[in-house]
């Protein structure tokens, strides 16, 4: 376990019954598809994968995965959780609700970037998911990760919330900034989702001790 920790991220969410996006498209023509079992060589390929075996444990879950596929081949996908998620960087458990989704672990193919593909990406999953009835889609990302930042709200994600993580050993700091401008009413959902059982929240710091997460 390393001494010290820091994560800076923000949190974003769609919900759907107040509209959608608009639709953004792709640069280039490419097929939106649900990964099925019979892809799963074709996904581990895409994310540079030496076996197949991360993805089928993830699919032994409540875990599923979106793609753009160009002639046969998938270029781009991310990974959609119905319900709680392990966030490794935040060193704890995303508690969202069994209905709620958690979009994380997109990629694009390195020959196939820089063609919108992930925003596209990550507006068909908004929109495939609100068709689901789906009340509240929800992602995660470094705010040091300015480019995809900029696709997440290219797809149609609004901010919710800033949060910064910081562990000394075992204690633990998270520090949430809210958005005054988007979806106020998610707020107490986004702290509910982020903060764990058992740290204490005074203000907008949640204190707690890390316990090997």
């Amino acid at each position: 376990m390393q001494f010290w920790t820091a994560e800076f991220g923000t949190f974003w969410a769609v919900r759907p019954e107040a509209g959608l996006p608009p639709v953004y498209p792709a640069e280039i023509e490419a097929a939106f598809e649900e990964v099925g079992t019979a892809d799963i060589e074709n996904l581990a390929q895409a994310m540079n994968l030496s076996s197949p075996a991360l993805i089928e444990e993830r699919f032994r879950g409540r875990r599923r995965c979106f793609c753009w596929k160009k002639d046969g081949r998938i270029i781009a996908y991310g990974w959609v959780t119905h319900g709680a998620e392990q966030v490794g960087e935040m060193e704890r458990r995303f508690n969202l609700h069994d209905d709620e989704a958690y979009v994380w672990h997109c990629g694009t193919v390195p020959e196939w970037r820089q063609k919108g593909l992930y925003s596209a990406l990550l507006n068909k999953i908004i929109h495939q998911l609100a068709a689901e009835n789906t009340p509240t889609i929800w992602i995660g990302a470094s705010r040091l990760n300015q480019p995809s930042i900029q696709g997440i709200a290219n797809a149609g994600f609004k901010r919710v919330l800033d949060a910064t993580y910081r562990r000394i050993l075992y204690l633990t700091f998270m520090w949430f900034k809210e958005s005054t401008t988007n979806y106020p009413t998610l707020i107490p959902d986004a702290y509910r989702i982020m903060q764990k059982p058992s740290e204490r929240l005074i203000g907008r710091v949640a204190v707690g001790w890390y316990a090997g997460e």
